[in-house]
């Protein structure tokens, strides 16, 4: 990534904020958290008409404890929000994998929307189901970065933004270090399987 000093490391929800720190503290960049769900249409109820009709005020002997009260309404989603600073900055969001690019999607418009100049995704594991190949093309993502570690070569027909990074050699390696050990009698783990 170029000029990537002058970037930021950004956890896509709370629950990657760990791997996002871990990341900027290597690379001595800052840290930014998305906070907040995205609003889903189908959840809301409301677009689809099945909600039940009001009472008619009267009470009915026949109804139970239970169809007297009115049922709790859930508590709206709080908005997508950037908590850090992005503006003017490159927004590096880190994941294990992708899969379903919504959310990604959803997120980059937010920094985008927040003054982030350029938006790279970094997944180890890159998916790409359905139309997440689309979704990405048409986002203001401008670069994801997977590894070879699941065939992509259809996805990148379909979205140029798709880079893939191989670690064939670094996965070589492990297992040449894994066996070796193995052979050699160092570092056996005392275990029957092996």
């Amino acid at each position: 990534i170029p000029d990537y000093k002058n970037a930021v490391i950004v956890a896509k929800n709370p629950g990657v904020m760990n791997k996002a720190t871990s990341y900027a503290d290597r690379l001595r960049l800052g840290v930014a958290v998305i906070h907040g769900e995205q609003k889903d249409v189908e959840e809301s109820g409301l677009e689809d008409g099945r909600q039940s009709p009001p009472l008619d005020g009267k009470p009915n002997e026949n109804l139970t404890a239970f169809e007297m009260f009115p049922a709790q309404v859930a508590k709206e989603k709080p908005p997508l929000t950037v908590v850090g600073d992005v503006g003017g900055r490159i927004a590096i969001m880190v994941d294990d994998m992708i899969d379903d690019a919504q959310s990604f999607v959803a997120v980059a418009q937010v920094l985008k929307n927040h003054g982030a100049y350029k938006i790279y995704v970094i997944a180890t594991h890159g998916l790409l189901s359905a139309d997440a190949p689309d979704l990405l093309e048409s986002s203001p993502i401008t670069e994801v970065i997977v590894t070879n570690t699941v065939p992509h070569d259809v996805q990148k027909l379909r979205c140029h933004k798709i880079k893939t990074v191989d670690i064939s050699s670094v996965l070589c390696e492990a297992i040449r270090r894994i066996l070796s050990q193995r052979i050699n009698g160092t570092n056996v783990p005392r275990c029957n399987n092996w």
